[in-house]
């Protein structure tokens, strides 16, 4: 019996790239034989990412508040653990994903008892070509030293949202998901709790369209908070899982 597999995208003003977001990955279905179930979490979008989903049969979860990227993704986790799925993958709705690399994220949780997989722009230097602005990949260095520091654990593409878990991650994250920037926190949560994490070698490309959610990244404020953050995860105790 084959898993199931599940591509959670969550959306705010998505309107220009919805559709072809979802297009490509029904293409890569029908193309290449495989079954990836999508669902859209529409995250009280003031646009027509809800009119859109509706009017071409896109399965879509509209909340009815704005609950910000940490919120309707966890929504995304809670509906596959409602339907029993075996992995769910987290992916953007601005085209910055590739469905060509679903499969090679997914591979190590179901042959080798991986628990989550990130697709990582950074631990092959040619994977990707677009790799964000200059600032944020400073940024993303300084989060990964910390996250180091309080784990012993490396994680080089700290913020990526392209990631898959298992049906265990699947559980932890429908009870407890940050609400802002969720990626970091989660992932030195998931290290100190000795879950078992992989980096997969992707290519990103730059959105396609519409404004990027995260637009903090140049302010010291956020890089503070998520350093606190993180910090404050390190010297908590939680149960090992592993």
């Amino acid at each position: 019996m084959s898993a199931k597999i599940l591509i959670i995208i969550p959306a705010y003003n998505e309107e220009k790239n919805i559709l072809k977001t979802y297009t490509k990955i029904q293409d890569f279905n029908n193309q290449n034989g495989t079954n990836y179930d999508v669902i859209v979490i529409n995250d009280c979008s003031t646009d027509k990412t809800l009119k859109i989903c509706k009017e071409n049969n896109i399965p879509v979860i509209p909340l009815i508040h704005n609950l910000g990227i940490g919120g309707a993704v966890q929504t995304g986790y809670k509906y596959a653990i409602e339907h029993g799925y075996d992995v769910a993958l987290q992916y953007d709705g601005d085209g910055q994903h590739d469905v060509r690399y679903v499969e090679k994220i997914i591979e190590p949780i179901l042959k080798e008892k991986v628990d989550l997989t990130i697709g990582s722009r950074f631990i092959d230097k040619n994977s990707s070509q677009f790799k964000s602005s200059t600032a944020r990949q400073i940024g993303i260095k300084i989060i990964s030293f910390f996250i180091k520091l309080v784990t012993g654990k490396k994680i080089y593409d700290v913020t990526s949202g392209f990631r898959a878990a298992n049906k265990i991650v699947i559980a932890d994250f429908a009870k407890s998901y940050p609400i802002d920037y969720p990626e970091p926190i989660t992932n030195t949560e998931l290290l100190k709790k000795n879950y078992n994490i992989k980096e997969v070698a992707v290519s990103m490309n730059e959105r396609e369209g519409g404004i990027s959610s995260i637009n903090s990244w140049k302010t010291v404020y956020f890089m503070i908070n998520v350093i606190l953050s993180v910090l404050v995860v390190g010297i908590r105790r939680f149960k090992h899982v592993r």
